[in-house]
């Protein structure tokens, strides 16, 4: 026998909360997130954070903001209800972090909440509390100082079903402790006190300049952090970028240091996320990740924050233009970044005039680097190179030929970043001697570097070779992918593919790049096609392209063993210092390191 339609009912208002709380309050960590936007937008400059048991008896919040009037209190418990927006036009431009007006009544459905708060201006403040949403009671006067404290206590403990998914304390604690650490990196002008079962854990000073705001930084995210990365600023269209980028050395086993904020909310979003890794896709040694902390400033606009509950998630209106600008810029600063450079990134030097700008257009095209004038180096005391006990070689036929370097010949001696070689060490290494002390480069992976580089602009100025494929590669697809093929193929074209639609469900590919003709060509296409669909840019065929480049670039590039003389070894080093990238190889392995004098000095326990 058939069940009857249950009748439709309207729930109740404790209930629908409960479920709302079910997308925004995954756990103690959430609750906190919620708190902290909050202050946050009530431009509090001192908060202090108090945690009990990882936030499961207790998660209290207080600040220093403007505060909540007493006619408000109840209204702030109450289901979208909000002092944020007021019309469809403030919900399309929204500049507050906290906007939905569920946080509160959400967080109060499943726990014993008390909303304490002086508004600015006000004699006294006001006490509400609230027992998992329910027996709400006119506010009590309280001698609360101006802002707004917010006590949570016994989370879910209405429901037990919730309750069960919590983690031990240690693990709720991490989380909680992320959450502080995503508004520490970006509002420096804040002051945030965290405490955990009375003993406080965390204290970070406020500071709105540029060192204090580095300290904030290194004391979350380590103190090689701003040490070993390049900063950053850039504008175009509307568009701004500051921040950090880490060196491609720096690199880590886990994406654990990337932190994208979108006017200041931290969000995590596929194109930002495939630009930023795209720009690295020269220099990333294999299987390990990038960190970046970046700072986007847009028009709210030209952004929709309201797609996901917890906010993480962002619709760009205009992302093929952010894709580009974001792969542009940071691609820019680290090709720029090069041994000896005196141009922090995200600077460039006028071609003209040779003084140093900021890097304001993402399609501005950096100009070569000044470099740092050293002192001329003298040989080492007591040393003659003749009685150097390594390989210096002087051998005919030299694989490093005159033509491949650009050897100087105009007489000049002044020194570069990179100093003067001295010697080869089982012909791998290259000795030299600048005026910060030692450096050691690999004369393979430099060679490798330079000569891709200069294939791949080779590559850019004559364009893309193509060939006719002998037989065409007939693939099958959706009708929505047809579709946009034969929308794209002026792109397709520009890429070195010859795409035409061969049916409704059906493409052909006749052309391809020449030094891809021994790839999967249907494989290729289709990656391009998802790529294209996915982003509105693809990287896919340039990044084949480099491949077989970069394995050329392998093996027509010294090889380790081999001799080269001393004005060979120079010449290496004055194309390493105007080759971008020249930091690191093809496969994301460094090229050359510094020993300085004082860590050579430590080695030998000198000054001890």
């Amino acid at each position: 026998m058939a069940k009857a339609t249950a009748r439709i009912q309207k729930l109740s208002t404790q209930l629908s909360n409960q479920i709302a709380a079910g997308e925004v309050v995954e756990r103690p960590a959430s609750v906190l997130k919620e708190l902290l936007e909050n202050s946050v937008d009530a431009q509090a400059t001192r908060i202090r954070i108090d945690i009990e048991e990882g936030g499961q008896k207790l998660i209290r919040v207080r600040d220093n903001g403007i505060g909540i009037v007493q006619q408000d209190l109840l209204l702030a418990l109450d289901r979208h209800a909000t002092s944020k927006i007021g019309s469809v036009e403030d919900l399309e431009r929204i500049a507050t972090l906290g906007f939905r007006g569920e946080a509160l009544p959400s967080i109060s459905s499943v726990s014993r909440l008390q909303l304490t708060s002086r508004a600015e201006g006000e004699e006294q403040g006001w006490r509400l509390f609230s027992d998992g949403g329910l027996d709400l009671q006119p506010p009590q006067p309280d001698p609360h100082p101006q802002g707004t404290t917010v006590e949570v206590r016994d989370l879910f403990f209405n429901t037990p079903a919730r309750k069960k998914f919590m983690r031990i304390e240690r693990t709720e604690f991490r989380h909680i402790e992320d959450v502080v650490r995503r508004v520490v990196l970006s509002h420096p002008e804040i002051m945030l006190v965290l405490s955990h079962n009375g003993r406080v854990v965390r204290e970070y000073p406020a500071g709105n300049g540029q060192q204090e705001w580095e300290r904030r930084i290194e004391a979350v995210l380590g103190g090689d952090f701003t040490g070993h990365a390049l900063y950053l600023e850039s504008e175009t269209s509307g568009l701004g970028l500051k921040g950090w980028i880490a060196r491609p050395s720096a690199s880590r086993s886990q994406p654990d240091q990337q932190f994208f904020f979108v006017n200041g909310r931290m969000v995590k979003d596929r194109v930002v996320s495939h630009a930023l890794r795209q720009a690295y896709q020269d220099v990333m040694f294999h299987g390990r990740h990038p960190a970046w902390l970046l700072f986007l400033k847009m028009d709210p606009e030209m952004v929709d924050v309201n797609v996901h509950p917890t906010k993480h998630e962002v619709r760009f209106r205009e992302s093929r233009q952010l894709h580009s600008f974001l792969f542009k810029t940071v691609r820019d600063v680290l090709a720029a970044d090069r041994p000896g450079s005196a141009v922090t990134a995200g600077e460039v030097v006028d071609r003209e005039t040779g003084e140093i700008q900021q890097l304001r257009d993402a399609d501005s095209s950096a100009a070569p680097q000044r470099w740092v004038e050293m002192p001329r180096q003298k040989p080492l005391a007591g040393l003659r190179q003749r009685d150097v006990s390594l390989q210096i070689g002087e051998r005919s036929s030299p694989p490093y030929r005159e033509g491949d370097v650009g050897v100087s010949t105009d007489g000049s001696d002044r020194d570069h970043p990179l100093g003067h070689a001295l010697a080869q060490i089982h012909g791998i290494y290259i000795l030299a001697e600048n005026e910060k002390g030692l450096v050691l480069v690999d004369m393979h992976a430099a060679h490798e570097r330079i000569t891709y580089e200069r294939m791949k602009q080779a590559l850019t100025e004559e364009g893309v070779r193509t060939q006719q494929l002998l037989v065409p590669v007939t693939l099958s697809v959706s009708e929505k992918e047809a579709e946009f093929a034969e929308q794209k193929q002026q792109l397709f074209s520009r890429l070195g593919l010859g795409i035409d639609r061969a049916g409704p469900l059906s493409l052909v590919v006749r052309e391809v790049p020449a030094l891809l003709s021994n790839a999967d060509v249907g494989q290729l296409a289709r990656d391009l096609l998802a790529d294209l669909m996915e982003h509105e840019s693809s990287a896919r065929v340039e990044e084949k392209i480099n491949e077989v480049v970069a394995t050329i670039a392998c093996h027509g590039s010294v090889r380790a063993g081999r001799q080269l003389t001393l004005p060979e070894m120079d010449a290496l080093l004055r194309d390493m210092e105007q080759t971008e990238r020249s930091g690191q190889c093809n496969h994301g392995r460094p090229t050359w390191r510094q020993l300085t004098l004082d860590e050579l000095d430590g080695l030998f326990l000198r000054g001890q």
